[in-house]
């Protein structure tokens, strides 16, 4: 696997890990949207206090109480922009572009860290929830762009319950694409869903039915 090392700036990433031992990690639906939470909005340098009021009973549908004020600091300031996402019960995908040097770097530090004191405070036990360092992979080229944003989206098709309903699934942005968008500049979405003229929320939803995204995806990563 080609893994990137030197990030550019300006560029787009496929960043990944999964559990420890492959293990799943989240054990309730506070953990689902605790994760969700910081990959949303730890996008740059704003740290916000208190999170348990911005987590507590929210979901995906309700969104995140973040003040606008709050939420325009993060967004005029971010050192990443967030472009797809999918959370699996052991392992995550993101696509990812690097705006700042060491963006990726600062964010995936501070997801990853902030998610493992949650979960190890939370269940009174120590270690690593990850798997060693998270993978990045270098996307080369528009093509290879839209197929992995594709993969990422169709990643929920590995749950039965969600076999033939990724575009429901609450944690992936597909819905975000095909439907209304629940965090508006926190996804970037313009960069696939500009590919699409006319209609791009039901021109992408047909290319991500069609795209033969793990085959891509597995070719353009090793």
């Amino acid at each position: 696997m080609a893994l990137a090392r030197n990030l550019v700036v300006g560029e787009y990433y496929h960043v990944f890990n999964r559990g420890a031992h492959k293990q799943d990690i989240f054990h309730d639906s506070s953990d689902w949207m605790r994760l969700l939470f910081y990959i949303l909005y730890m996008q740059s340098p704003v740290s916000l206090s208190n999170l348990l009021r911005f987590t507590r009973s929210v979901t995906t549908s309700d969104g995140f109480p973040v003040p606008l004020e709050e939420l325009e600091k993060i967004i005029s300031t971010r050192f990443v922009e967030l472009t797809a996402f999918s959370l699996m019960p052991n392992h995550f995908h993101l696509l990812l572009l690097e705006r700042t040097e060491f963006g990726i770097a600062r964010y995936m530090q501070k997801v990853l860290t902030a998610y493992t004191m949650y979960f190890n405070t939370k269940y009174g036990v120590s270690g690593h929830v990850f798997q060693g360092r998270y993978k990045t992979v270098h996307v080369k080229d528009d093509d290879q762009l839209m197929h992995l944003s594709a993969y990422i989206h169709r990643n929920p098709r590995e749950l039965r319950k969600w076999r033939g309903k990724e575009e429901q699934y609450p944690f992936s942005s597909l819905q975000d694409y095909v439907d209304k968008n629940r965090w508006g500049n926190l996804i970037s979405t313009d960069i696939i869903a500009g590919r699409f003229e006319n209609t791009p929320k039901s021109n992408y939803r047909d290319f991500v039915r069609t795209s033969p995204a793990k085959a891509f995806e597995k070719l353009n990563t090793e």
